[in-house]
């Protein structure tokens, strides 16, 4: 009698809150289902109450190199047949050997490729999007020589953008990640300078909390041009489903409404605890965002 009672207090409390956001901008991600099949992220995603899907574009479930990618058809299908769309696609960019400053001609060519490639794959799967960070540089060199490699790459990937009528959503990192674009004053900067149309914005909660930087300040800074954000809890660090770390999401779901934003909120989650049972960790995520789904 005890848990009924309180289960009908629960329902009586998310029928009294506020409805925040749409269902179909919650974009979950396939990063921690690693070590099962792009069907059973995709099976899981359905079951579970998804609509839209960032493809994280890594082995084993979405092959994308220099050299090429898999047949784009067959992984479309898969995602349409199941009702599924995608928003954004996210080649792996940080633990791969490329990266837009990539400091060797060689390997600067290789990664310019590999990016080109994502372009083209994200054009035909049909979104308008894709993800890239700034790279990392190195370490042992002076911070303005990877700044101008890294400007170079994504310039010139914003004119193939443009091409392919798609665009490229570009997020920060944390300081322990890279020593490029770590903040919202690096972004202002390196958007200044790189100066495309095809150039938006990522805003990473994880790595805007690590900076103390607030959802406000980079929607006062950046407007409409922040197309997409990977939507995630912290405390700071951390790629945590919603009430694993101590951000408040009702909060950061309000900070949004204020500023108009329609756009997707990818679910990267990243933590290798993730990946024994992910669906499991979905499954907590989205009872987290239910409440507040209109």
């Amino acid at each position: 009698m005890q848990i009924v009672k309180e289960r009908i207090l629960e329902l009586c409390e998310e029928e009294h809150m506020k409805k925040l956001i749409n269902r179909d901008q919650i974009a979950g991600m396939n990063i921690h289902y690693l070590f099962y099949s792009l069907e059973y992220f995709l099976d899981t995603q359905k079951e579970l109450g998804f609509e839209t899907i960032e493809l994280w574009g890594g082995a084993p479930h979405f092959y994308l190199d220099s050299m090429g990618y898999e047949d784009i058809k067959e992984i479309k299908r898969k995602i349409t047949e199941r009702g599924l769309k995608v928003n954004v696609l996210t080649p792996e960019n940080c633990t791969y050997q490329y990266q837009a400053a990539a400091q060797t001609p060689f390997l600067f060519e290789k990664s310019y490729n590999y990016f080109e490639n994502g372009l083209r794959a994200a054009a035909e799967l049909g979104c308008k999007m894709m993800q890239i960070n700034s790279g990392w540089g190195y370490w042992n060199e002076d911070r303005e020589e990877g700044w101008k490699r890294s400007r170079e790459m994504i310039s010139r990937l914003c004119d193939k953008a443009g091409e392919l009528g798609i665009y490229i959503a570009m997020e920060t990192l944390r300081p322990q990640e890279s020593k490029l674009v770590v903040s919202l004053e690096d972004m202002k900067r390196f958007r200044k300078e790189v100066n495309s149309p095809n150039l938006k914005v990522l805003l990473d909660t994880t790595a805007m909390s690590v900076q103390g930087e607030t959802i406000d300040q980079w929607f006062d800074a950046f407007g409409e041009d922040i197309w997409h954000m990977h939507f995630i809890d912290s405390n700071p660090y951390g790629h945590l489903y919603w009430g694993n770390g101590n951000r408040n999401l009702e909060e950061y779901l309000e900070a949004l409404e204020r500023h108009g934003y329609k756009g997707g909120l990818g679910q990267e989650l990243t933590e290798f605890d993730y990946f024994d049972d992910p669906r499991e960790v979905d499954r907590k995520n989205m009872e987290a965002y239910k409440p507040f789904i209109r």
